[in-house]
């Protein structure tokens, strides 16, 4: 029996896809049972026999925090993939980013140790590696002197849940991907970034980011779980594009005239501080923080070397492809 936490999130549901795909027991948990239609809708992407691999799913409800419903979630269970976490980068949600990030992850090791699992897959993210201008590998070392984010930093004492799962005899391996892109979700998360380009956007910034597609994202996972790789970290990025190239495929995508300027520095300074003065006055989510503009202007470069050279054989969808593809859904979405 597999397990898969965040069944109805966009890494999740393209996931059970994937294991849907093949002849074993899969379990996925879920919270509400409205997102569970969610999981649907995206295999619909992919095949029109949509129920009958939907029902080669067993589904719990159970919450991250909720032992005893975990528990009986991990009966029979052989592998894990633990793709649950809540994605935050607002300093008010930093006690509930600890709370399902660190704390739910904690529990998940600690039911893979009691149940003695064959083999956990964590997914983090590269907001947990560190910085250097020139490369970032597996290697670079995390800062935790330099300003990090409240989900970074929730998503890297998570990983240290796993390494202490790795020591006490959990065979693990963490996948460390890029920005996920993938249909379905675009009201949340990198699907936004699509909706804030069809609506028009007129800036681009200067900073450069690590992406992957979403079915290369899972595709990687399931690979290093079904070999003989562990107790090791993956970047998982297909390709460093600058947020003008990355919003310009966007555009083109959806035949719409791209960016042509750069947000300078003052402009992003004053954008924070004005999201800052509104979540003051009105108490709502913070939507642009100082170290959202902070990462906008940085440019980094991701090396996925390390799981090349392990998978020899594996090739990234190019992400003009799959940007394409994207939009392509997106498009139907909205016209429906």
């Amino acid at each position: 029996m597999i397990l898969v936490t965040g069944g109805t999130g966009l890494v999740g549901s393209h996931l059970l896809f994937e294991l849907s795909k093949s002849q074993q027991n899969v379990r996925a948990i879920y919270r509400t049972k409205k997102t569970i239609e969610k999981v649907k809708t995206i295999f619909s992407y992919y095949t029109d026999s949509i129920d009958a691999h939907f029902d080669r799913i067993e589904w719990v409800e159970a919450d991250l925090n909720d032992i005893p419903k975990l528990t009986e979630a991990f009966e029979g269970v052989k592998q894990v993939y633990h793709c649950a976490a809540l994605i935050s980068f607002d300093p008010s949600d930093y006690y509930k980013l600890r709370e399902i990030n660190i704390s739910g992850t904690a529990n998940i090791v600690n039911l893979c140790i009691i149940n003695a699992i064959e083999k956990l897959c964590y997914v983090s993210s590269v907001a947990t590696m560190g910085y250097d201008p020139l490369k970032i590998t597996e290697e670079t070392a995390w800062n935790s002197e330099n300003e990090q984010s409240v989900y970074a930093i929730t998503k890297y004492e998570a990983e240290m849940e796993v390494w202490r799962g790795i020591q006490e005899g959990v065979p693990s391996v963490i996948v460390n991907p890029g920005v996920i892109l993938g249909p379905g979700f675009f009201e949340s998360g990198s699907g936004g970034l699509f909706k804030r380009v069809h609506k028009g956007l007129r800036y681009a910034t200067q900073g450069v980011a690590g992406y992957v597609g979403v079915v290369d994202a899972i595709k990687s996972m399931v690979l290093l779980m079904n070999s003989d790789c562990k107790n090791e970290r993956y970047i998982i990025v297909a390709e460093n594009l600058s947020s003008l190239d990355f919003t310009t495929l966007i555009s083109n995508a959806f035949k719409l005239a791209p960016p042509k300027k750069i947000a300078p520095k003052w402009m992003l300074s004053f954008a924070w501080r004005l999201d800052w003065l509104k979540h003051k006055l009105t108490e709502g989510k913070r939507h642009f923080t100082k170290n959202l503009s902070k990462t906008l202007r940085t440019k980094s470069y991701y090396s996925s070397d390390k799981f090349l050279e392990t998978k020899t054989d594996f090739k990234f969808t190019p992400i003009s492809r799959v940007v394409s593809e994207v939009c392509h859904v997106f498009s139907k979405e909205v016209s429906s």
